[in-house]
């Protein structure tokens, strides 16, 4: 071994390497898991967009009478006239960088929940965050929503979670469920010859070298299913559209994983949001196609899948002084999935009166993002209702969870 190498690993501690057979948790690069078990074979995927989704420009309610004059420069055209937006129900259209979803709204494998936030009222993306990803009221809890949702179901041996982005997400942060280990956070160096120099040095370490020898297991899988011999890096669209057909392959697989958490980040949108075009339309675009990615992956396992897609809160609804718009409270949540009751906006809508908005600038929020992240665990994950009430979602009976949501 060189002396580079050595002088680079003896920098590494035991603890900060890998533990992944004890802990259940894989960090490698451009992709990150964390494992755990139950015996569902339903399917559950959370997309979480960071930095606040329009929810107004990717789901435009053309049909309010007071919805272009709020929305100035940032308005639609109603369906069928130049500028216009995609059709979905005669009042709600869909951004037309979104059309990779129409086919899905057609086949009632979508639905649109708008006018919705958590429990948060300001505009923190830090915060904001927190409390969607911990399903908290207050920042009094340290793990997360789907971590405890996980940590409730019993085992049968089979890998559930899976985690892919640039870091595991607060959302899947908590209890390890396997093995004596505290949950560590690891980190695979990006070469797998290092890797395979690192396991000759400890191999006289039996449970250290066992986990590195699972970690270069975990490497190649990887760049396998993101279809990335190699594990070249990705531009961040082809990124997310990767990784989200790496993830379908994953969960199709009937000894794979069965719950997965997407990070897009991208939707902070001051400036230079645009219409049909700029910004806000490339990432939806984007986005649009993973999502078709996922189902077509996924093959006929989309029929026992559910996948929300949330965001922190929602933006203004008028435009600013930047072509752009500012952090706001009401937004959108996609929900998709054979298991979905879809083809249709579920919404009790404020309006866009400036009397009707929240603090006279935001959409008002109207429906509690936890009903339907309540509706995943209860009828998705099969988890009885107390330990949803109590020890998933505490404190939030007033958001029921919505069956309707979801197909008998």
């Amino acid at each position: 071994m060189a002396k580079s190498d050595k002088a680079g690993i003896s920098m590494l501690s035991r603890r900060r390497l890998l533990f992944l057979g004890a802990t259940g948790l894989v960090m490698v690069p451009g992709i990150r898991m964390a494992l755990a078990r139950a015996p569902t074979e339903n399917r559950v995927v959370v997309v979480v967009l960071r930095g606040a989704l329009d929810g107004l420009a990717a789901v435009p309610p053309y049909g309010d009478k007071d919805y272009a004059a709020q929305r100035g420069s940032l308005a639609f055209a109603p369906p069928g006239e130049a500028g216009g937006c995609l059709d979905l129900d005669g009042h709600f259209g869909l951004h037309p960088a979104l059309s990779d979803l129409l086919p899905l709204w057609q086949a009632r494998e979508l639905a649109v929940i708008h006018a919705a936030a958590t429990s948060y009222r300001d505009r923190s993306h830090f915060e904001g965050q927190d409390l969607l990803e911990t399903g908290g009221t207050a920042h009094a809890l340290a793990d997360g929503w789907l971590n405890r949702a996980l940590t409730a179901m019993p085992g049968d041996g089979r890998a559930l979670g899976l985690a892919v982005g640039p870091a595991t997400p607060l959302i899947l942060r908590g209890p390890a469920r396997t093995g004596s280990y505290e949950p560590q956070q690891i980190i695979a160096p990006a070469s797998p010859d290092f890797l395979n120099r690192l396991a000759d040095l400890y191999r006289s370490d039996p449970l250290f070298h066992r986990a590195l020898a699972e970690g270069l297991q975990a490497q190649a899988l990887t760049d396998e299913v993101m279809g990335n011999p190699g594990g070249k890096p990705l531009p961040g669209a082809q990124y997310l559209i990767a990784a989200a057909a790496g993830v379908g392959r994953l969960l199709a697989d009937p000894r794979g994983p069965r719950v997965a958490v997407l990070e897009a980040p991208g939707w902070d949108t001051h400036v230079n949001q645009g219409l049909d075009k700029g910004v806000l339309a490339v990432a939806l675009k984007g986005l649009g196609q993973s999502l078709a990615a996922l189902k077509q992956a996924l093959g006929p396992a989309w029929q026992r899948t559910t996948v929300i897609a949330v965001t922190e809160f929602g933006r203004t609804v008028a435009v600013n002084g930047t072509g752009g718009t500012d952090h706001g409270t009401g937004t959108i949540a996609l929900l998709l999935g054979g298991k979905v009751a879809g083809g249709r906006v579920i919404a009790d809508w404020p309006g866009l009166a400036t009397g009707k908005l929240y603090q006279g600038r935001d959409l008002a929020p109207t429906f509690d993002l936890r009903a339907a992240l309540k509706t995943l665990c209860r009828h998705q994950l099969e988890i009885d209702a107390a330990t949803v009430e109590n020890r998933i979602f505490p404190d939030s009976r007033h958001a029921a969870a919505q069956p309707g949501l979801l197909r008998a």
